[in-house]
């Protein structure tokens, strides 16, 4: 039922993201194409975007904005249909857009534009097209010389009735220097020349693939030197824990069977039998965490599902939160399930709170964080504002659609859920537990928890960086799903291994620490996160760094759940495992 439930999602996800990026644009020749201005900002702030018209630009008389839809609005998109007119197949050189004079207020907003390297994006056939508004020259610091781009020459490439590509000819735009005038009469104008290809319409985003052969060679190869250093590292952990445990079994049956008084006292994970079943504190946030984790990990695979089949394309992520939003309300039902079932399990009787919880616990910080981003970008008037209709509209779907579903899935895991199943007996009064060293406490094991993983998944971090917060574009999603599947090994291997510890050392509180370990890579994502931004980018401001670090802290709250869910879980099953196979009194 789980599985055919999962499939029915995917299934729906691909017809409504695949519609869109299947359909193909005809156009006869000398037929008009709408061509939209969209977003400008500094180059080093991603995040930070402004409308087109912020600066001192020529404005159309009708103000036109793009029919946009909810995943390009959570990207910030704030399309306006432009005066630029470029029909299919149509060459022309130096067509005038407009006259007008800039004031010296607009020539001062246009110096600092320049001076912070702002870019400009514009739209054509749902082609994305980037250009620097100017440049400026700093051969005397004190003294620089900033240059407007006043003359555009776009170039265009087709198959047949198609466009396959838009790029614009750096090395023939025209610039006017911006002096200290207390005003200038600025003429800008563009040209189009067009070029057939011959490669498919299909194709025509891989040509904005930003890795270059080498480079892909190279990301290869780091990622396959990382997957052999997993497989040896973690086939290694294995071999070890099965070998102590073999002669665990071996000295505990001796234990059993041996009757001379002089036979040394058992000590181990063996003695801690009559309590490593008993539940830990605080049930209801557990099992929502649990609950959650499962949800978490079908709109991870979900994604990545989607992607390999080819619905996210380049420089439009606008599909990807769609799929996001989507996703997560259409598998709440898996985290009621997952969360009511393991809390029936542990004998809690709050039902309407752990369905709440279940309902708020990642919603509310993330709620938190937008309304507090969204506040920074008001603030600064950037695009990268949620319209309030937007936020009403995605909390609608949340309480139509997420919320009942989760109510669903919480009536369904009580109901049909089985027992614990535990193979050992929990005795009446916990065992006391003996002094442990400094560095076989949970500081130190988070450390040792969270290296591992991270350092299987380091190299395409960067990557996901660079295109998340910079202008790379990723599209490597069968390396993105190869390096997912090796992190969840490599949790569930390290976390299994720090549980046997900690059970060896008579530490039956297991349960809390195996999801803490098991999501403690987070630690290390921001720690990166941080150096990236200090070391790596470029960025600064308020609104960037307030975008960055915010979003980055719900980005990690996320994969703590989701890890976390996979570091017990694998647990539980080797607790069970090594208790079931165990004759204890």
């Amino acid at each position: 039922m789980k599985v055919s439930y999962i499939i029915s999602i995917l299934i729906l996800a691909v017809y409504i993201f695949g519609s869109n990026a299947s359909k193909n644009h005809h156009y006869l020749d000398g037929q008009a194409i709408p061509f939209y201005v969209n977003n400008i900002g500094p180059y080093s702030n991603p995040t930070e975007t402004y409308e087109f018209y912020t600066l001192p630009f020529c404005k159309p008389k009708d103000i036109s904005y793009k029919k946009t839809k909810l995943g390009e609005i959570l990207q910030g998109d704030a399309a306006v249909l432009s005066d630029y007119q470029f029909p299919f197949k149509k060459e022309f050189k130096d067509k005038l857009l407009c006259e007008y004079t800039l004031k010296k207020d607009d020539i001062q907003k246009f110096k600092e534009a320049i001076g912070e390297y702002y870019y400009a994006e514009m739209i054509y056939d749902d082609l994305p097209i980037f250009s620097f508004i100017g440049t400026v020259d700093e051969t005397d610091p004190k003294n620089p010389k900033y240059y407007l781009y006043h003359h555009l020459p776009f170039e265009f490439d087709y198959n047949k009735d198609q466009i396959i590509k838009i790029n614009i000819d750096t090395e023939h735009i025209k610039v006017i220097e911006l002096s200290d005038q207390e005003e200038i009469t600025l003429q800008l104008t563009y040209s189009a020349t067009w070029h057939e290809t011959d490669f498919q319409f299909s194709k025509r985003m891989e040509l904005y693939e930003e890795f270059f052969p080498k480079e892909l060679e190279i990301h290869w190869l780091s990622v396959m030197n990382s997957f052999f250093l997993v497989v040896l590292l973690t086939g290694f952990l294995a071999i070890m824990i099965m070998r102590i445990l073999k002669n665990d079994y071996s000295r505990y049956s001796k234990t059993d069977e041996e009757e001379d008084s002089d036979y040394q006292e058992d000590y181990g994970w063996k003695l801690v039998h009559g309590d490593v079943f008993r539940f830990p504190p605080h049930k209801n946030i557990f099992s929502a965490f649990y609950g959650i984790g499962w949800q978490f990990i079908c709109i991870v695979s979900g994604i990545l599902a989607l992607a390999l089949f080819g619905i996210f394309y380049p420089n439009n992520g606008g599909n990807m939160y769609t799929a996001g939003i989507v996703l997560y309300a259409l598998t709440s039902c898996i985290s009621g399930y997952q969360s009511a079932k393991i809390y029936k399990n542990m004998g809690g009787t709050k039902w309407a709170w752990n369905i709440v919880l279940t309902a708020t616990l990642f919603v509310t910080p993330l709620i938190m964080v937008v309304l507090l981003s969204n506040t920074v970008a008001v603030t600064w008037h950037s695009t990268v504002a949620l319209p309030i209709v937007t936020i009403i509209e995605v909390l609608t779907i949340w309480l139509l659609v997420g919320f009942p579903l989760t109510v669903i899935g919480g009536i369904a895991g009580r109901r049909f859920s089985g027992n614990f199943d535990a193979p050992c007996r929990t005795k009446n009064f916990p065992r006391e537990i003996p002094p442990i060293p400094w560095y076989r406490r949970l500081p130190c094991q988070i450390l040792m928890a969270g290296f591992l993983p991270f350092s299987a998944i380091y190299i395409e971090l960067f990557y996901i960086f660079n295109s998340v917060w910079g202008h790379s574009s990723y599209t490597l999603y069968g390396i993105l799903c190869l390096v997912f599947i090796i992190l969840i090994i490599v949790t569930a291997c390290i976390t299994v291994a720090l549980t046997y510890f900690q059970l060896s050392m008579e530490d039956h509180r297991w349960w809390w620490v195996s999801f803490i370990n098991g999501g403690s890579t987070v630690v290390f994502i921001y720690l990166y996160s941080i150096y990236y931004y200090v070391y790596i980018s470029h960025m600064y401001g308020l609104l960037q760094a307030t975008f960055y670090f915010t979003y980055m802290l719900i980005v990690c709250f996320f994969f703590f759940i989701l890890l976390g869910t996979v570091g017990f879980y694998s647990s539980l099953i080797f607790v069970k495992r090594i208790y079931k196979n165990l004759k204890s009194d």
